[in-house]
């Protein structure tokens, strides 16, 4: 049988079990489950790696705990302004959107970008146009409003700093609490076919139309049947610089190494010389699976066929 598996995460960063509740671990490790089931029973029944990925990423986006979709952070004004990449390892099918507002699942609309148009990135009205053409659910203002992400945005809105996701209130801890709040997840299937998607509400208090590694395909989100899939998770600008995915597939391809040996030399050495902290999460083609950071933590799942099953948050669980 030809070995399947997926992984998925839900953010990196400054993740310590001393801040954490049992309540919002428990909350935390839930929602990694129901995701990472979701697209295990997919592969598990002749699902596809790319149908693994989106309906993982969409259970993900409609957790208001992930910063992506319905939990998704507050910009600088005020709104959610939402990107999602998706790749298909076996076509080099691509599809992305940055800027997007009320699409209840972002990754679909990149789904769509990759299926149904001529392109493979759109951006602000015009994918949100695409959205409405192709008939994706929207949703109101307040469906992606949530207490918790409007306390984040209203400790920093009246400054020019922004935060990557946090938990802290006080201003001085906000800004030394780092947490990347980006989903993710890569996918292989019983057919060798590997697929990798990204989804996130990017920075609060993010302005200029920032956009980060998530959508861009090569940077943040990579697949290639011969090589690896690749979802990122960090602070985007060193991982854009780096292009932190795309080189995953260039060491494997062009210098033999493993995916474990791959991804170590990139997020362990390539991007701290970039000062880039995060992670990210791979599969290959024979369903071998990693996950790596160089933060103090990362939400983190995986499941494979042959009944490995992991789940983990802080760097020594």
């Amino acid at each position: 049988m030809q070995p399947f598996s997926i992984v998925i995460h839900g953010g990196a960063g400054t993740i310590l079990k001393t801040d954490m509740t049992p309540e919002l671990e428990k909350a935390y490790i839930n929602g990694l489950e129901s995701s990472l089931q979701k697209g295990f029973s997919l592969l598990e029944h002749d699902g596809t790696a790319i149908d693994a990925v989106r309906a993982a990423i969409t259970i993900l986006e409609d957790n208001i705990l992930f910063n992506a979709g319905r939990g998704s952070v507050f910009t600088k004004k005020g709104v959610q302004e939402m990107d999602a990449a998706i790749m298909n390892g076996q076509t080099l099918g691509a599809g992305s959107v940055t800027g997007v507002r009320n699409v209840m699942n972002p990754i679909e609309l990149a789904y769509e970008v990759m299926s149904n148009s001529n392109h493979v990135f759109l951006s602000g009205k015009g994918a949100n146009d695409f959205a409405i053409k192709q008939g994706l659910k929207l949703m109101p203002d307040d469906y992606f409003f949530s207490k918790f992400r409007y306390d984040q945005w209203k400790e920093i809105r009246d400054s020019d700093s922004y935060s990557l996701d946090h938990t802290h209130q006080d201003i001085a801890e906000l800004m030394k609490d780092k947490k990347f709040g980006t989903v993710g997840a890569v996918a292989c299937d019983k057919f060798g076919n590997i697929a990798a998607a990204t989804s996130t509400g990017g920075m609060t208090n993010k302005k200029y139309g920032r956009i980060g590694d998530s959508p861009i395909i090569g940077a943040g989100t990579y697949a290639n049947n011969k090589t690896c899939a690749i979802s990122c998770t960090g602070h985007g600008e060193p991982f854009i610089r780096a292009v932190a995915a795309h080189d995953v597939s260039a060491l494997m391809e062009y210098k033999g190494f493993t995916l474990q040996e791959a991804m170590n030399q990139v997020v362990h050495h390539k991007l701290i010389e970039l000062e880039g902290e995060g992670g990210m999460i791979g599969v290959d083609a024979t369903g071998n699976t990693a996950m790596v950071f160089n933060s103090a933590g990362m939400y983190r799942a995986m499941k494979n066929g042959f009944g490995d099953h992991y789940v983990g948050i802080y760097k020594d669980n």
